[in-house]
């Protein structure tokens, strides 16, 4: 249990770090406070941009999260604090604070959001939800009750935002659009190569 404990906590961490470097990369979206208008994590404020200045408070937390976790298992390793059905409680934390950075954006090898960083050959396929009387974002605010959630699915899991406005439904389409049919035809090309040996 100890190490399947160690190697989630690694992932978690190496996936934040992973978000750290990609931001130091050029964002293709959002560019101006337009963008950082018509985007949200939440459906109740817009995202931030993707710099370490803006997003300097979220980094800060999820780290001390990573740290309380990480001081926490080596106590209770080293001092046998707890047995093994208690991990799960540990991981709590990491998992519910996905969203502490406020981010979604668009860089050269994927996407941003929150705490992950998306490759674009990770994902499978993304979907515009209009959101209406029946969404769960919906009377949130007057802004995503007009608006869409982007849903972008990879093999494991999905992560999603908000789009407030048809010009950036528009825009990210197009961009998602553009690497997805990339990533499927380079799927269909090693298949192809696959059979043919």
């Amino acid at each position: 249990m100890d190490i399947l404990f160690l190697i989630v906590i690694g992932y978690f961490s190496y996936k934040f770090i992973q978000v750290l470097v990609k931001m130091k990369q050029k964002f293709i979206l959002p560019k101006i406070n337009e963008d950082i208008a018509a985007i949200r994590k939440h459906p109740d404020k817009p995202v931030d941009f993707p710099v370490y200045s803006k997003q300097k408070v979220g980094i800060i937390i999820y780290s001390l999260i990573l740290l309380f976790v990480i001081i926490m298992f080596l106590l209770g390793v080293f001092f046998q604090l707890f047995d093994s059905s208690l991990y799960l409680l540990l991981l709590l934390p990491i998992v519910n604070s996905y969203n502490i950075l406020n981010l979604f954006a668009v860089v050269e090898d994927g996407l941003l959001s929150g705490s992950r960083f998306v490759a674009w050959n990770k994902i499978k396929s993304f979907e515009f939800v209009r959101i209406d009387v029946n969404h769960k974002f919906y009377g949130f605010s007057a802004e995503a009750n007009e608006g869409y959630q982007l849903k972008v699915k990879t093999k494991f899991y999905f992560t999603s935002c908000v789009i407030t406005s048809d010009e950036m439904k528009d825009r990210l389409n197009h961009i998602l659009s553009e690497h997805v049919q990339v990533n499927e035809k380079a799927s269909a090309l090693k298949e192809e190569a696959t059979i043919n040996e």
